[in-house]
């Protein structure tokens, strides 16, 4: 009978803080491993060397094919997942999740997939909805899902998100997360639970392994809209946690996330419509004033009514470009 000797730490934006203090009550004896991936800019081993100083258990820098030790922490690096198999890491190039890799969600699929019950999985504080889908796949296999109490997260929306996709997950303060790890990990895993379909598949499409609708359409149907990424048709997955949505190429979106691409892609169109029509009303505009200075007082008057119609169309679309923007602001979280 294992223990449950796996834990796994997701977070973004304002988790640095909770991770450390997380790590600085961890004892040295802790029986389990620790993978960690956060959404941090690529610093390589100047993070690790930041979360080596937090407590006392060894912090290493994620390797391909480096063999899992209890007792040690190991961290993604930049522009790979982190994936869990067979007590060893690999590192995976497969396709961006979430708009990001490392992204949490391959991790704990993968730690779900290969150890099911004796998996904690953590979500700290962050932005968007990357690490529910996979705190669910963590549960639906019999592990336990953690995550840090929203409340006092300084961006609450990811801890927020992954508790509204667990069924029974835990919402802790950063201080009492590691106290509750220490216990969990001492104590017996569950019975293996059946294994969801598509975990497999999702986990080898992370790695690196082709995606192709033929595999994609066994647990997602396909839905009237584009991925962001590539451009092709995107599938929502049945089953599971939040909504989300997969792409033939292996792109992964939550329904939070592809609502944020498309925001940018509509503000971004609205922007080029603009610029086009402005343009137009300038060269129509000109045409009016040759005509005029040609002896053509008919033909400048029919330029002139155009021109005033566009400059109104490009009015129009300022104006919703301007709401959009303020709209935006106002639902952003304040720093601090």
């Amino acid at each position: 009978m294992h223990n449950r000797d796996l834990i796994v730490i997701g977070g973004s934006a304002g988790a640095i803080a909770p991770l450390r203090a997380i790590l600085a009550d961890l004892p040295a004896d802790l029986p389990a491993v620790v993978l960690v991936v956060l959404h941090i800019p690529a610093r390589g081993p100047a993070l690790v060397r930041s979360l080596a100083n937090a407590g006392p258990l060894a912090v290493h820098q994620a390797e391909d094919g480096l063999r899992l030790e209890r007792g040690h922490v190991y961290v993604a690096v930049p522009d790979h997942h982190l994936i869990v198999f067979d007590g060893h890491i690999t590192l995976g190039r497969g396709p961006r999740e979430n708009m990001t890799r490392p992204a949490i969600d391959p991790l704990f699929r993968s730690a779900a997939l290969h150890h099911g019950p004796r998996v904690v999985g953590v979500v700290l504080s962050g932005l968007l909805s990357d690490g529910a889908a996979g705190l669910d796949a963590i549960e639906r296999c019999g592990g336990v899902a953690l995550v840090q109490d929203p409340a006092e997260a300084e961006f609450p929306e990811m801890p927020t998100r992954a508790r509204q996709a667990t069924t029974a997950g835990l919402s802790l303060p950063a201080a009492a997360i590691a106290g509750t790890l220490s216990d969990l990990v001492r104590q017996p895993a569950g019975p293996r639970l059946t294994v969801p379909e598509e975990l497999a598949f999702e986990v080898e499409v992370a790695a690196g392994g082709q995606a192709g609708t033929a595999l994609l359409t066994r647990f997602a149907d396909p839905v009237a809209l584009s991925c962001p990424d590539c451009g092709g048709v995107l599938s929502k997955v049945r089953g599971g946690r939040p909504l989300r949505f997969r792409c033939q190429v292996g792109h992964a979106y939550g329904a939070d996330a592809l609502a944020h691409e498309q925001e940018d892609r509509v503000d971004e169109a609205m922007r080029v419509a603009l610029r086009i029509i402005e343009e137009r009303a300038e060269l129509v505009s000109r045409m009016a004033t040759d005509e005029r200075r040609c002896g053509r007082a008919a033909l400048a008057e029919l330029h002139e009514a155009r021109a005033r119609e566009y400059r109104e169309r490009a009015n129009t679309i300022r104006e919703a470009v301007l709401g959009a923007l303020e709209g935006i602001k106002s639902t952003e979280p304040a720093a601090g």
